[in-house]
């Protein structure tokens, strides 16, 4: 027996022991309250607000604030300059490997360029989460799950007692070695992972007072919460802790399904159109409880996450008579179901959340951040709820946006700066917030790689593009500022024709080289949105799924209507086959002239050709990959695939012009997601 067996057995065990016989129940993990919500202590912001308001002594203007997040899952940085956004990348897009989770110095050195400042010009850097509330949750994890955590235990302790614990500390020195600068440790204060999601979600929103609900995995300790933003003030008002987690949920079907948490979840939601909603009363009887607040419990029985370092055992296979599909196995009828079935309890939670909100607020206007906030089908059905007027969710709605949120908590409720206004629809500005090259840094990195292409006048450039995607070229697409969030929104694009049967086909196995069964999203003018969508609003960030205009759809035959599973991913069901999923749905992207000037022009060229204004747009990358962020990446890419012409602002280069020994795939060097 080893010393944290010994620590285990003589500490932490007889804790749990005695915890329960006396009642004491730290995880709500007993299902007898009524509500799991709690009130959420403002005395935390306070004691990171005071924290901030020290090291803000010499620096009273608090002109440039960064946001970080890091040491998790998609490391991120962001840069406000008097609260507008200047700058934001994940570190993943630099280093090439996906959800990058280290130091995100390349990210930090980006946004400093951007801004060209240096990092003495910042006064307060805020990191997104606090690690001491975080370990404080652990603790009571180990306790509460005692003695079946020994697992978890030996896990995590050697990790937040060699380092974690001393977070700060070691950013501050990360920093100062990032920069080369002398950078003081006072300067880097902390805030709560959910107040970071509420920030990112309100601050750059276009309302001026909304209602906020965060939701995702887990943060410090919390899972989801309900905050009100008004003006340039933000407070939690209540929240949800852990375990108690709709984000856990749905990544332990994630898992069971056979894929990867974190990245999986998007195939979990592509996945369920396919299957029927067979298993939802199992999961409402026996995994989760809906209460009538709004509220959740989870029945720890069938989870691992608590006591051990998987999310799901053996109870949780048990209970639907499967085992845990292995990844890369064959689809099954089974996992198709399982799919549709938590899909619909969670959106069932999601619009109890909803309501709750809405009757507790009394606000018309509802922001959302947080993992579970990137489900965009959710989100689709409490927009048509009409529980709010109008919904506006953070495109970087994971933990990437918490480094946006952190610095907007530093800017606005930390320095007690003014909410800046915005210029356009919000303070996004389109999500383009990354690096962008000027023509020389392109010719000169593509003749690097040793490719070759025309650079040509705007006219030339989109006739001849509209002109290639009408002819079923797919087209590599790099233009501006590459976008911050897990979409790509027509900067760094892989763009084709939605008229053409065979495309979804055509990009998911030869050019993303990813599961067939995947759906692609339409970019659409915002001026033709409600001609081709059952949608009148503004979905800039790809963010909201719509059905396609009855119209537009095709009636199929009996024999066609009796087909189920997988067998109803390549029947025809409207005159945009490349983007309508097997429900008649679409995940849409609504493309404005003021928001996305160069995307904007190039629908209306190809409307122009085919009396249609609408694109297949997908993530310029393939599977296992982060998106393209430099024009040698988007070349390797264009390399590497079926990808028929890469187009890098004005820079135009032919696959057919390529050298032929530069032509090889690169799919096997990629870890699959």
């Amino acid at each position: 027996m080893n010393s944290l067996d010994v620590l285990y057995s003589t500490a932490v065990a007889p804790l749990g022991w005695i915890g329960r016989a006396v009642g004491y129940d730290p995880l709500q993990l007993k299902p007898s309250r009524t509500s799991t919500w709690l009130d959420h202590d403002p005395a935390r912001v306070q004691h990171h607000a005071r924290a901030a308001a020290r090291a803000l002594r010499d620096q009273s203007d608090a002109r440039y604030v960064i946001g970080i997040a890091a040491f998790y899952h998609d490391s991120a940085v962001a840069l406000l300059k008097d609260g507008v956004v200047i700058a934001a990348a994940q570190e993943e897009r630099f280093t090439r490997r996906k959800h990058d989770s280290g130091f995100p110095e390349h990210a930090l050195q980006y946004c400093l360029r951007e801004a060209k400042i240096s990092i003495d010009e910042v006064a307060l850097v805020v990191f997104y989460e606090d690690p001491s509330l975080k370990f404080k949750r652990l603790l009571k994890t180990f306790i509460a799950f005692a003695p079946e955590g020994r697992e978890l235990f030996r896990a995590a302790l050697p990790v937040w007692t060699g380092g974690k614990l001393r977070q700060r500390e070691l950013l501050a020195a990360a920093i100062r070695q990032c920069t080369n600068s002398a950078f003081e440790d006072a300067r880097l204060v902390v805030t709560e992972h959910h107040l970071s999601h509420a920030a990112s979600a309100f601050f750059p929103s276009p309302f001026e007072q909304a209602a906020i609900l965060t939701i995702d995995g887990v943060g410090e300790s919390a899972t989801t919460t309900l905050s009100v933003g008004r003006n340039n003030e933000l407070s939690i008002l209540k929240e949800i802790q852990f375990p108690h987690s709709l984000g856990l949920l749905y990544s332990a079907f994630t898992v069971y399904t056979g894929f990867v948490v974190n990245s999986g979840e998007y195939k979990l939601m592509g996945l369920a159109p396919y299957g029927r909603p067979k298993y939802a009363d199992i999961i409402r009887d026996r995994l989760i409880e809906l209460k009538d607040d709004g509220s959740f419990w989870l029945n720890m029985e069938y989870f691992e996450f608590g006591r051990a370092v998987r999310t799901i055992g053996s109870k949780f296979e048990d209970l639907f008579g499967e085992r845990m599909r292995k990844p890369e196995e064959k689809l099954t009828q089974v996992h198709m179901d399982l799919a549709a079935s938590v899909q619909v309890v969670l959106q069932d939670a999601v619009l109890n959340l909803g309501r709750y909100a809405a009757k507790q607020t009394g606000m018309e206007n509802l922001c959302l951040a947080g993992g579970v906030a990137l489900n965009c089908v959710s989100n689709g059905h409490l927009l048509r709820s009409g529980l709010f007027k109008n919904i506006w969710i953070q495109p970087a709605a994971g933990d990437a946006g918490g480094a946006l949120g952190a610095a907007f908590v530093g800017h606005s409720l930390y320095a007690r700066k003014p909410r800046a206004p915005h210029a356009g629809t919000d303070g996004m500005s389109g999500a383009y917030l990354g690096p962008r090259f000027t023509q020389q840094e392109i010719v000169n990195e593509i003749a690097a790689a040793g490719g070759q292409g025309e650079w040509v006048e705007n006219d030339q450039l989109f006739d001849s593009v509209a002109s290639a995607l009408a002819e079923g070229k797919a087209v590599g697409w790099f233009s501006g500022r590459m976008e911050f969030g897990p979409r790509s929104l027509g900067a760094r694009s892989i763009l084709a024709d939605p008229r053409s049967p065979t495309m979804q086909r055509i990009l998911n196995l030869k050019i993303k080289n990813r599961e067939s069964f995947r759906p692609f999203a339409p970019a659409v003018l915002r001026e033709d949105v409600s001609e081709w969508f059952q949608l009148e609003t503004d979905s800039p960030y790809m963010l909201l799924v719509s059905q396609v205009q009855a119209q537009h759809t095709r009636r199929m035959s009996d024999s066609e209507s009796a087909l189920f599973g997988i067998d109803m991913l390549n029947v025809v069901r409207s005159n945009l086959p490349a983007v309508t999923h097997v429900d008649y749905s679409a995940r849409i992207q609504t493309v404005s002239e003021e928001q996305s000037p160069r995307f904007h022009r190039l629908l209306s060229a190809f409307k122009a050709k085919t009396g249609m204004g609408v694109l297949v747009n997908t993530s310029f990358n393939i599977r296992g990959e982060p998106i393209v962020c430099t024009p040698k990446d988007a070349y390797r890419c264009l390399m590497g695939t079926a990808l028929d012409l890469l187009v890098i602002e004005n820079y135009i280069i032919k696959k057919d012009d390529q050298p032929e020994s530069l032509k090889k795939s690169y799919f096997h060097e990629v870890p699959l997601d």
